[in-house]
């Protein structure tokens, strides 16, 4: 299992702060826990910004619903930060927000939307990539 971390500015690719992360099962309650994996991944990129002194983002897009939302937020309460924070979920393309009960729905057309969905793709993009090279290189070590 992997995750990635992606990065825009100005709504342009910053691959610089890109990130990919191999899913420490030990840290997660089970492998397939989605939620476990999000709190881990958010968790490690917010430690390693902290660490670096990096500038902490403007916004965290979360690919999910409410769980992964959840699951964010609480990795970011444990970092001590406070960022704002979003999810946006695949099926209606609805966006969620903390506190906020009811979800989001723009129109599919909407500029911010497409934004959203353009960072939540490359992030996907990312990570398949990284998942990909990873199970290449065990079937030749296999």
């Amino acid at each position: 299992a992997v995750g990635s971390s992606v990065c825009f500015t100005n709504a342009e690719k910053n691959t610089a702060h890109y990130r990919r992360y191999r899913i420490k099962f030990e840290n997660t309650a089970t492998g397939g826990d989605d939620f476990a994996m999000m709190e881990e991944i958010v968790g490690r990129r917010l430690e390693q910004i902290k660490k670096k002194g990096e500038t902490p983002p403007d916004l965290l897009l979360i690919d999910g619903g409410p769980g992964q939302l959840a699951a964010a937020m609480k990795a970011l309460h444990a970092a001590g930060m406070k960022i704002p924070v979003i999810s946006l979920a695949k099926r209606l393309e609805e966006i969620y927000m903390p506190g906020r009960p009811l979800p989001l729905l723009l129109d599919r057309a909407h500029p911010g939307l497409r934004l959203l969905q353009a960072l939540r793709d490359e992030a996907h993009r990312f990570g398949i990539t990284y998942h990909r090279s990873l199970r290449g290189k065990s079937e030749l070590h296999g």
